[in-house]
């Protein structure tokens, strides 16, 4: 565990790996998004093609 934490963040400052893990939950927040909106699209589509 201690050395995946190491690979992951060894070497950055403290501000490098908050700005990292501030991304990584953006993008997380992104993906659901997209898929909701993905989901949203497919069933207009099937409410269309009736």
């Amino acid at each position: 565990m201690i050395h995946d934490w190491k690979a992951k963040f060894g070497g950055m400052d403290v501000s490098a790996a908050k700005r990292l893990n501030a991304l990584e939950e953006e993008n997380a927040k992104l993906k659901t998004l997209l898929v909701e909106q993905m989901l949203g699209v497919d069933a207009l589509r099937e409410l269309l093609s009736k």
